[in-house]
Parts: C-alpha cells; sequence; structure tokens
C-alpha cells in the first residue's frame, strides 16, 4: 500500500523520511517539489538522490483527487467538484479579485450542524476529509492555475475553510493542512491571509487559539439565542455569551485584531433594523473587536428562506455602520454556476434525514424580533 505525501505536514514528513533512512533535508527538498513546485513525477525531482526516488516509488504516491466537473463563471469564478469516493463530492472555489486570488476550501463531505440557510447542510452529513483530501483541493487549484494562466508565480494567495463542512468539527485533519498553507517551505501564506470559518464550536476555538491561531470568520447569522438555536442549531450547545466569550479569548492570540461575524440576511426572519441594533447592543456588551460581512442569501428550494431585499441590506449596514461597527456587504460572486455562499452542495448522500428535519423546521414561524 502506497502513502500520499499530501497528508502530511513537514513535521509529519520527515518522519516518513526518517522511517526510509533518509535525513530531514530531504523531507524539507520532497517538500518543496510537492507544494511548491506541484510535482507528482519522483524522477522529475532532480536534487533528490536516484536512491530515495527509487524507496518513494515503491511506497509513495503524490495524488489529487479526481476531478468529476469543472465550472468557470461569467465573473471568472471556478468551481470544481472532486470526488472523495462512495457516491460522495466536494467542492472548492477560486475566486479572482484584483488583488488577490481566493480558494474557498471543503473540511467534510456534507456538514452535521444543519445551518437553515446552507445548501450543504441540508444535503446531510458523510465524513469527514483526511488532511491530504483538503490540501489536494489547494494542491491541484494552485498548480492547474498556474498552467492556465502560464506563470510560475503564486496565483492562489488567500484560503477560505468555507467550503463544505464544519472545520472545528474535522480538528485533527484540519490543523495539520493549516501548517502547510502556511510553512515556507508549503505555500508560504501568511497568518492573516488563511481564515478558519465556525458556526461556533467553543472547545475548538480555545484549541486553535493556541495550536494554529489564523483569522477567524464566525457564523454568527442572528442577535439572540431562540432566533439563533433555529437558524444555526449548533448554538443550542454553544449559545452566543459563550461564543462571543471565546472570541474574547482567541483575539489575544490571533492574527488579526479583529473577528469577522458572517450574518446571512434573510428576508423577514433576521433582516430587521431592530435586529441590527441587537447586535450593535451584543458587541458593545462583549467588548470584542469585529467586523460584520453582510452576506445576501442564496435562495435554494429546501430552505423556504428568502434573501433580504437590497434596500434592506444597505438600511441594515448603515445601522451598523453608524455605530462604528465596520460592516461590508459580501459581492455575490460565482452564482451561476452555484458557487456563491451556502451554495455549495456537491453530491453528498443524505445520511441524516436532514430533508426530512428541515420541513419539520419550516413550519415554525420565525418572529422578526425576541
Amino acid at each position: 500500500m502506497t502513502t500520499n505525501l499530501l497528508e502530511f505536514d513537514l513535521d509529519g514528513l520527515a518522519a516518513f523520511c526518517e522511517q526510509l533512512g533518509e535525513k530531514r533535508f530531504r523531507a524539507t527538498q520532497l517538500f518543496r517539489w510537492i507544494h511548491q513546485r506541484g510535482a507528482s513525477d519522483f524522477d522529475a525531482m532532480s536534487d533528490l538522490a536516484k536512491a530515495l526516488r527509487d524507496k518513494l516509488k515503491g511506497c509513495a504516491k503524490v495524488e489529487a483527487l479526481p476531478v468529476v466537473s469543472e465550472h468557470v463563471s461569467s465573473d471568472g469564478t471556478v468551481k470544481w467538484l472532486f470526488d472523495v469516493g462512495d457516491g460522495n463530492a466536494v467542492e472548492a472555489v477560486f475566486i479572482p479579485e484584483d488583488d488577490r486570488g481566493t480558494l474557498c476550501v471543503s473540511s467534510q463531505a456534507g456538514c452535521a450542524v444543519g445551518c437553515r440557510f446552507c445548501s450543504t447542510g441540508h444535503q446531510g452529513f458523510s465524513r469527514n476529509l483526511t488532511t491530504g483530501e483538503i490540501l489536494a483541493q489547494l494542491w491541484f487549484a494552485e498548480h492547474s492555475l498556474r498552467k492556465r494562466f502560464n506563470t510560475e508565480d503564486r496565483v492562489i494567495s488567500n484560503v477560505v475553510m468555507m467550503g463544505m463542512g464544519e472545520p472545528l468539527q474535522n480538528y485533527a485533519a484540519l490543523v495539520p493542512a493549516l501548517r502547510v498553507m502556511l510553512d515556507d517551505h508549503g505555500y508560504g501564506l501568511s497568518r492573516r491571509r488563511v481564515t478558519v470559518s465556525t458556526s461556533g464550536v467553543v472547545p475548538m476555538m480555545d484549541r486553535l487559539s493556541q495550536d494554529c491561531p489564523v483569522a477567524l470568520a464566525v457564523s454568527l447569522h442572528a442577535p439572540n439565542d431562540p432566533l439563533r438555536d433555529n437558524l444555526v442549531p449548533l448554538n443550542r450547545k454553544y449559545p452566543i455569551q459563550e461564543l462571543l466569550e471565546a472570541c474574547g479569548r482567541y483575539l489575544a492570540h490571533a492574527p488579526r485584531d479583529f473577528i469577522t461575524f458572517e450574518y446571512c440576511m434573510l428576508d423577514g426572519v433576521n433582516d430587521q433594523l431592530e435586529h441590527a441594533q441587537q447586535l450593535i447592543e451584543l458587541v458593545r456588551r462583549s467588548g470584542v473587536r469585529c467586523k460584520f460581512n453582510l452576506i445576501p442569501f442564496n435562495p435554494f428550494p429546501a430552505s423556504g428562506l428568502l434573501r433580504s431585499a437590497q434596500n434592506q441590506v444597505l438600511a441594515f449596514s448603515k445601522v451598523l455602520s453608524d455605530a462604528g461597527i465596520v460592516t461590508t456587504v459580501r459581492k455575490t460572486r460565482g452564482d451561476d454556476i452555484d458557487a456563491a455562499c451556502g451554495q455549495l452542495a456537491g453530491d453528498v448522500k443524505d445520511r441524516t434525514r436532514a430533508a426530512e428535519r428541515m420541513a419539520k423546521q419550516r413550519t415554525i414561524v420565525l418572529k422578526p424580533v425576541t
């Protein structure tokens, strides 16, 4: 059985090479070939001794995930669907902008959190991805895009763990993947340019702050517990007060001096000006330095929810901005290829009877203000 070397961070690769009787500097050379140059053919790794290359050919490989499909949006956004076996697939999305290239990466096949406004959550949960499956998305995207754009320069400058799944519920695989992204011998990304998005897994937020602090985005989506309980079921385990306290603790170690709060704008549900006032009070009481990213909802039939009107989003944003809170409205990108926020679903089997549960939830009338 051969080992996929995408599964290892540098320390892991060094331990693997040590088992082959090789010194650490050989692992560093190998690591650079894989991640900086995108090499998968050991014979092409010219500064490795032939004896080592022969050993590697007998026990190792560098293998990307099979690509099921690729779609390119009219705005340049690219979405790939990757096969992860057993009828499951995950998606990654590249978003080009003038000053950056951002890759949105998946951490799970499906998602167990079940947020009402997220298409992935409605598909149910299949399994966690391995470190190699997380990194394979970046490895494939970076090096295929370099060929496409005919450049040797780095194409992907930012990675956001905002694809399918709750990253902090796959912590053991996530952290080594983050370390490869940050490693100067790997992708050399800044901690400020790697973002983990979470719906609020408080204990793992605390662990991440110690193990591998990167930028943090928290899916808030409501200003009070009753409303958030319904929109983000994880809130019943880790309510808003606990979540905000964890955000405060994280900031002591974070590369940025603020937490980004993601807020999906849902018509008549969480988008009233009273909700904005509640958010202001919430932030002021907590003392957490933050900015809000308002996300236009991308409707899908199973949600039973609608996108807030543009004028309502702007009015909501103005209330927050006038209170001195930095607030942005996310541009919709890739929605013509179902690559926008909350639309990633892939080919995931519903193993949690999510459709049935969500149908029951949609019978609940959400009041604008609690």
